[in-house]
């Protein structure tokens, strides 16, 4: 979903259209709080989200609102992209040097815009996937974390219950929590979603 974040609505019309005109959801706020609110209940798009945020707002500048979303370590799962017409260099090189996705100057090139939108969308669904990976391994027992880290060393279970010094049955029974829990079927799926 890309969220289009603006004071103007000419602008918010044009990016909605444009976004349309390429396939992409997209949804438009007249400022920052209606933006922050959707942000603060965290109802993100399973797909990827992608922002496109004005510098200048009257209620609360843009820069202000991707500092709020840095500080809540969304930058990855929100890639901003901001939109100014009143930026300069130090400004486009700060911002981006504390992460965000990019920085245009209106006038902008459609194509140019939109194609970073999509680059931001699967940075977003790439960050997505890699959180929900962190959240699963978040769920391990320590037990459970040395058998899979055993387990991702291509030991077999009997040298794990040496190792650890539990019974080959029970390095099992962690192995199927393990795989229950990081939702795979296999050692080699396993080893794919981690590395």
């Amino acid at each position: 979903m890309l969220h289009i974040v603006d004071d103007e609505a000419v602008v918010r019309d044009a990016l909605l259209w444009l976004a349309s005109s390429r396939g992409i959801a997209a949804t438009a706020y007249d400022g920052a709080a209606p933006f922050l609110a959707f942000v603060q209940a965290g109802a993100f798009d399973t797909q990827g989200d992608c922002v496109l945020l004005d510098v200048r707002m009257p209620d609360t500048s843009g820069i202000a609102v991707f500092d709020q979303l840095a500080a809540r370590g969304l930058t990855a799962r929100l890639p901003v992209i901001f939109l100014t017409g009143h930026g300069d260099v130090p400004m486009a090189v700060d911002t981006l040097k504390r992460g965000a996705f990019d920085f245009c100057e209106k006038p902008f090139n459609d194509n140019q815009l939109m194609d970073r939108v999509q680059e931001g969308l699967a940075a977003s669904r790439q960050a997505s996937g890699k959180a929900a990976v962190q959240a699963r391994l978040a769920t391990l027992s320590t037990r459970e974390r040395e058998v899979l880290d055993l387990i991702l060393a291509g030991k077999m279970n009997k040298v794990v219950a040496d190792e650890l010094g539990i019974s080959m049955r029970t390095v099992e029974v962690h192995r199927a929590h393990i795989f229950d829990k990081m939702q795979v079927k296999t050692a080699v799926e396993l080893a794919g979603l981690l590395k």
